[in-house]
């Protein structure tokens, strides 16, 4: 084979390998990937758990007992509102509940009221208090009863250990709240407890007569400064009314402010002279209207008149007769005289009674004129006050909407300032006790089943954690599983770990679990090949001690029993091992083969018992890479091909040495042994890339010395391998 045909099978093997790791890696899922890891750290993470369980069960029984005593209370939300109003109005419920009830937690857990616990129970003077809350400072500062230090110093640091054990807890969907105080005297947890519910609804009863006494005070020194505001206002208001005329008069009721809707009196005067002014003029014009009638003979005023009427009656019938006798006489008739006489006499009468007529209407419309022109001069006059008055009155009303404005501002707050009267005259407080308080019969601390379920929930984190760092610091290679996963080569199987002094011998047992797990890589071995099993197999490891020559032997075996004509050479000339094994000779071997000292059939061993034959490594040569890199050991293969169905080679390890990857680049397949948790990642991968660099023909791995019941890779050996035993019993 020339360097380039070299190069690329070993590109090949390695582009290979890398896809088997790729391909490999994300077929196992990282869940499984998790348990694996656990079930190989399982004592790491049993250790932890032990200790994390011995340090609960210590912390348990070393703990001091506390009691814990709870006092209910029911917290409504405000029911008055003091500058609002005076009835008790629930509010709607919304985010200003939480915040409502979070405001409360808070108080209750604040400063201020264990301040106010500890000047109720006197806790500052009181020295088994501080001897039972350990605080061991202050205890010892009591002597018959007085203390050294002062009361300020005492009662801060009874307020503070008061804080640190009290805890506030409202009950979901309801209005309760639990105040619960710890202690070692379950004594003194429900007499704190109680003392702290009755606190609370003191101090929001003092809060709330606070707040209404700051209410009265504020009103009613505002009070004072609207009352003078509005006497201000309304003397000016009235003295700029009189400087200005301005007289207004109230007209109909007070409305819902109280404010009596006024109007001004030369508005009135204004109005009643411009309807007397419209009644002269009509007056007038209809006086002018009669004397123009007047002018005719047939006027209503002249019809109307009797005296007219008659005189006109006679004037007809004088007429008439004069008429008449003018038919027969002359005007100088003296009858026809005496008539026209007469005539002109009624005649006479008759303009004089319609001068006079006409004169009485001249006389009213001269009247009606003067009135009408009298009320016009008026109403001009008052409308030029009323104008002025129109001027005037934009001030007027500036200084009438302060008046009133003031007086709303005086009337609001004085209506404040009754419902607070009202308000503090109430004893009604949001806050009851529900339950007080009762003594524990029981510690709530130390609690040993959740301690106990604390300490194995601790042991299990702090196991897997540990499992998870000794996994990513172990670089050597647990199982079949996470050999494929971090190496990449093909798996053929696993070998359990017998207890054994001579493994050999179980091999002699069909049914042991060492024959079950290599007859299962023995059938993997089957399809290595387009022929089946190779017909030289090759059987090597990183370094010694890993079960290589186990598996070689093994491997002779299981395939010698199958019928198979095997086999099984010792190629570790350099520390051969096989002949002491089997107790033969080792005398004539493969170094005399390659030598050329002797022929292949006289260093051939037949053993009794054996499926196989064995030829030994022989004497060992100064120069063993030398004898196998020649053409002997290649035309050796081929010799004894013809003979045998398979030749399993038992061969030196790889690092160190150049035997191994000599025999594997001549060898049909190679098989790599590595032993379970026996020796580092890094270095495998250096020995596999050894033998790829000679060209072998990797057919997979054997991992050994794997622990009974692996639930890593498989099933368990103790059950697949023993599955044989188990049905015979």
């Amino acid at each position: 084979m020339n360097a380039s045909e070299s190069n690329s099978h070993e590109g090949f093997a390695v582009a290979s390998r890398d896809e088997h790791l790729a391909v490999t890696t994300s077929r196992t899922p990282m869940l499984t990937q998790y348990l694996m890891m656990a079930v190989r750290r399982k004592w790491t993470i049993v250790g932890a758990i032990v200790v994390c369980l011995a340090a609960a069960i210590l912390i348990t029984l070393l703990a001091t007992p506390k009691y814990t005593a709870v006092t209910q209370i029911e917290i409504n939300r405000e029911g008055a509102r003091i500058l609002n109003n005076v009835e008790n109005v629930e509010p709607e419920t919304s985010t200003a509940d939480q915040e409502f009830y979070q405001t409360q937690y808070t108080i209750l857990e604040s400063r201020a009221m264990a301040d106010r616990v500890v000047r109720k129970l006197r806790l500052a003077d009181n020295q088994q208090f501080f001897e039972t809350m350990r605080a061991s400072t202050i205890a010892d500062s009591f002597t018959n009863g007085r203390s050294s230090l002062s009361r300020a110093a005492r009662e801060d640091a009874a307020a503070h250990i008061l804080t640190a054990n009290v805890s506030v807890e409202g009950i979901r969907t309801s209005r309760l709240v639990n105040i619960e105080w710890t202690s070692p005297e379950p004594t003194l947890s429900a007499q704190v407890a109680s003392t702290w519910g009755t606190s609370f609804i003191e101090y929001n009863l003092e809060r709330r007569y606070d707040a209404t006494a700051y209410a009265r005070t504020f009103l009613e020194g505002r009070l004072v400064q609207l009352r003078q505001r509005l006497e201000q206002s309304e003397r000016q208001l009235v003295s700029y009314a009189q400087n200005q005329a301005i007289v207004s008069l109230p007209i109909g009721a007070s409305d819902a402010s109280g404010k009596v809707a006024e109007r001004s009196l030369t508005v009135d005067r204004l109005g009643a002279l411009n309807t007397a002014l419209s009644e002269a003029t009509a007056d007038r014009i209809r006086a002018e209207s009669r004397i123009e009638g007047s002018r005719s003979s047939a006027s209503s005023e002249q019809l109307s008149n009797p005296t007219i009427n008659s005189l006109r009656q006679r004037r007809a019938e004088l007429s008439a007769d004069y008429a008449r006798l003018m038919t027969q006489f002359s005007p100088d008739y003296p009858p026809a005289k005496a008539l026209s006489a007469q005539l002109s006499a009624i005649n006479t009468s008759l303009s004089r009674e319609e001068s006079r007529v006409t004169g009485g209407l001249q006389n009213v419309y001269r009247d009606a004129q003067q009135r009408e022109n009298l009320l016009q001069k008026q109403v001009d006059a008052l409308r030029v006050q009323f104008l002025d008055q129109r001027r005037s009155g934009i001030q007027y009303n500036i200084f009438q909407r302060e008046v009133d404005t003031n007086r709303q501002l005086y009337d609001g707050l004085l209506q404040r300032l009754k419902e607070i009267g009202v308000a503090a005259g109430s004893s009604e407080n949001n806050i009851s006790v529900i339950d007080t308080a009762q003594v524990p019969t029981r510690p709530s601390y130390p609690r040993p089943l959740l301690n106990l379920l604390a300490g194995l929930g601790l042991g299990i984190l702090s196991g897997l954690a540990l499992a998870f760092a000794r996994e990513q610091i172990d670089e050597t290679i647990a199982d079949p599983a996470d050999f494929e996963r971090r190496i990449g080569l093909p798996m053929l199987g696993g070998v359990p770990n017998v207890r054994s002094a001579h493994p050999l011998e179980d091999l002699r047992d069909p049914k042991s679990g060492l024959t079950e797990a290599y007859l299962s890589i023995q059938a993997s071995l089957l399809f290595s090949t387009d022929h089946g099993l190779p017909r030289s197999l090759a059987v090597t490891s990183t370094r010694p001690a890993e079960g290589k020559s186990t598996t070689a032997h093994a491997f002779a075996y299981v395939i010698g029993r199958s019928g198979s004509r095997t086999l099984l050479i010792d190629a570790d000339m350099r520390s051969p091992s096989l002949h002491a094994d089997l107790s033969i000779p080792n005398e004539i071997g493969l170094s005399a083969v390659l030598s050329g000292l002797v022929d292949v059939g006289e260093a051939i061993n037949k053993v009794d018992g054996l499926s196989f034959d064995v030829m030994t490594a022989g004497k060992s040569p100064p120069n063993a890479a030398e004898l196998l890199r020649g053409h002997l050991f290649t035309d050796l293969l081929r010799q004894l091909g013809e003979r045998y169905d398979c030749v399993v080679i038992d061969c030196p390890p790889v690092m160190g040495l150049a035997d191994a990857p000599i025999i594997a680049s001549v060898a049909e397949s190679t098989v790599f042994v590595m032993e379970a948790r026996g020796i580092k990642a890094r270095l495998a991968l250096i020995a596999i890339d050894r033998l790829h660099q000679a060209r072998a023909r990797l057919t997979g791995a054997v991992m050994t010395k794997l622990p009974l019941n692996n639930g890593g890779y498989g099933y368990g050996y103790d059950y697949g391998y023993g599955y044989g035993r188990r049905t015979d019993d």
